[in-house]
């Protein structure tokens, strides 16, 4: 069975809407597969977002997900006004944190220690350098993630900018560069741990606003040691909400 019809299969076998945590993972595999076989070659335009839906039987935001995977594996690279192309891979630029389930809690043990490093760290840093300019992003990634609150929307790209924007804020760009290339299995992490907390823990929310609003304030302040503090504890609670939530 190809992916695109085990994947309307799923959703028919676990009701309308239903969503497997893999399909960006295995969306990218199948295009991955595709462009070592030839099928698909350098200089080739992949099909529109809207196609690939159409394709994978899934909404927009799994596929660009998909996308991002193959864009920090090196395989793509957009276009501005023109597409999403193939391009030649070089290994030595590729990483990204091997395919896993949070479900996996070794996996996941290792993945958090990883983001909890670099984003701890950032954190820090970004105390230090922020500029007004920085705040101002990074406080508008705060008020959107309470709107989505309030709206009932999940908010996990809200949340991701919030963290970008801190990273950003370091203006390191060793430090930008290497969170680009964990972005996708660090949303796939962050949307999962919100989906979880939102579905089952929708009490913890106002908890979870509360560890972005104290990151926030000890970024305005430039406090480093209360920062990287709020970072690592936002972090900490993440992962064991997703424990809870297993459990």
């Amino acid at each position: 069975m190809s992916v695109s019809s085990r994947l309307t299969h799923d959703q028919s076998r676990n009701g309308t809407g239903a969503r497997n945590g893999h399909l960006p993972d295995e969306i990218a595999q199948d295009l991955s597969a595709k462009i070592a076989s030839g099928a698909l070659s350098v200089g080739d335009r992949l099909p529109s977002e809207r196609d690939l839906c159409t394709q994978y039987a899934v909404s927009r935001a799994v596929v660009r997900e998909a996308l991002s995977q193959l864009k920090s594996d090196g395989l793509v690279a957009a276009r501005a006004g023109s597409g999403v192309y193939v391009t030649q891979r070089d290994p030595t630029t590729s990483f990204r944190f091997q395919n896993f389930s949070v479900s996996d809690l070794g996996r996941l043990e290792e993945a958090m220690e990883l983001l909890v490093t670099i984003e701890v760290a950032a954190t820090r840093i970004a105390a230090k350098r922020r500029t007004p300019e920085d705040l101002k992003k990074i406080k508008r990634a705060l008020i959107g993630m309470e709107y989505a609150i309030a709206s009932d929307r999940l908010g996990d790209e809200e949340d991701y900018q919030f963290h970008q924007a801190i990273v950003e804020a370091t203006h390191n760009p060793h430090f930008i560069s290497l969170c680009q290339h964990l972005e996708a299995s660090a949303r796939n992490i962050i949307r999962q741990a919100r989906s979880n907390t939102k579905t089952n823990h929708a009490d913890l929310m106002d908890a979870v606003q509360d560890e972005h609003k104290a990151i926030y304030k000890a970024l305005e302040d430039g406090d480093e040691e209360a920062a990287a503090e709020a970072a690592s504890r936002h972090l900490y609670n993440a992962s064991k909400r997703i424990r809870i939530y297993l459990a």
